[in-house]
């Protein structure tokens, strides 16, 4: 355990009377002062975490530890942490100013504390001067910073934000990520975010948690998760990938289509079954006749600022492909690729399963 670890939780299950457990034997830790984020689908566990760690709800089984002292039992008015939900949970009954002080007058700190805490948190959320602004009247963007500055006037450790974003238009969605990653960034506390968008997560986060049904799937930077997906599931939900089956030859170099291709992967079995992913931005339209696959364009879409191609090799393969070339439908076409665009996944392979065979394929211990 790190000196930096603000949360750890140690094989964590929630489970609801006879009903299936919401969140299975969960192990993980979170440092301080970074932007970290829990990505999955509905009802994979995500919020269920946020909870856990307010303090709205107590694990069924195993240990949650604040600052290394377990808080299993510890009430959530007695956390140093704040939760900004996705309907923001502001009082519409009081104007902005009151909305912000709510919290420091269950303190009963004193008036002049409570305006100058007040004043800073508006200023650092850019609302200054809209102390007396009924919340009615506030935009989605402006009642969110609201409910930031409401958290973060407490001064917590942790802010915990359960897809505070998704109530927002796709344009101030995309402004209001920008503003809460450089607000983290300013004030150094640890967020926890919780989202079902790929995009935001990716373009957010330090470090991101990627869960299904109950379980981590794999932990670890945005340029991780997207270049080295542990899985079918993660490589499928992280993003847009071309995945097919193949063979592993030897160490760098993999069969699939038929074919033999170098790449970078290793410390697998020669001759193991192998899950081959191509991102669609990693192929390159090419003539077919020298193309390393030759398809045949079955659809395509202008995205704006590429075409998304839709294609199949002889196989029945299916190639997605994001290009500016724009394609014919209906004609060949080759794709090409470079050895560092395939990446190699073992069928089955655990997270820590993975990152001990890379270990020791790095270091020359590696044993099949």
């Amino acid at each position: 355990m790190s000196d930096q670890t603000i949360i750890r939780f140690e094989n964590v299950t929630k489970q609801y009377d006879n009903d299936p457990a919401v969140l299975n034997d969960v192990s993980f830790e979170i440092e301080r002062g970074k932007f970290y984020t829990l990505l999955g689908p509905s009802g994979c566990g995500k919020t269920t975490i946020l909870r856990l760690i307010a303090g709205f709800i107590s694990p069924s089984k195993g240990n949650i530890y604040f600052n290394n002292k377990k808080v299993n039992e510890v009430p959530a008015n007695k956390r140093q942490v704040n939760t900004v939900f996705q309907d923001y949970a502001l009082f519409p009954h009081l104007n902005v100013f009151e909305n912000v002080a709510f919290g420091l007058r269950i303190k009963k700190l004193k008036s002049e504390m409570i305006n100058q805490k007040v004043i800073e948190a508006l200023k650092f959320v850019n609302l200054e001067g809209y102390e007396k602004r009924e919340i009615k009247e506030m935009s989605g963007g402006q009642r969110q910073r609201v409910a930031i500055a409401r958290a973060i006037v407490n001064e917590p450790e942790l802010i915990l934000l359960d897809e505070p974003l998704s109530a927002l238009d796709l344009k101030l969605r995309t402004e209001m990520q920008y503003e809460l990653r450089e607000l983290q960034r300013n004030l150094g506390i640890t967020f926890i975010f919780v989202t079902h968008d790929q995009e935001e997560a990716l373009a957010m986060s330090d470090e991101i948690f990627v869960l299904n049904n109950g379980k981590i799937e794999q932990s670890g930077t945005p340029n991780d998760i997207y270049d080295e997906p542990i899985n079918r599931f993660v490589a499928d939900f992280i993003g847009e990938s071309n995945i097919v089956e193949g063979v592993m030859v030897e160490d760098y170099v993999v069969r699939f289509t038929g074919k033999t291709f170098d790449c970078v992967d290793g410390g697998l079995n020669p001759n193991e079954t192998v899950e081959i992913v191509i991102r669609p931005e990693d192929l390159e339209i090419t003539s077919p006749n020298v193309g390393k696959l030759k398809v045949k364009v079955d659809s395509q879409l202008f995205r704006g600022v590429h075409y998304e191609i839709s294609c199949y090799d002889e196989d029945g393969n299916e190639w997605l492909v994001h290009s500016t070339k724009k394609a014919i439908v209906g004609s060949e076409i080759g794709l090409n690729f470079e050895p560092e665009d395939i990446h190699v996944m073992r069928l089955g392979e655990t997270e820590e399963e993975f990152d001990k065979r890379l270990e020791a394929y790095e270091e020359g211990s590696y044993e099949s």
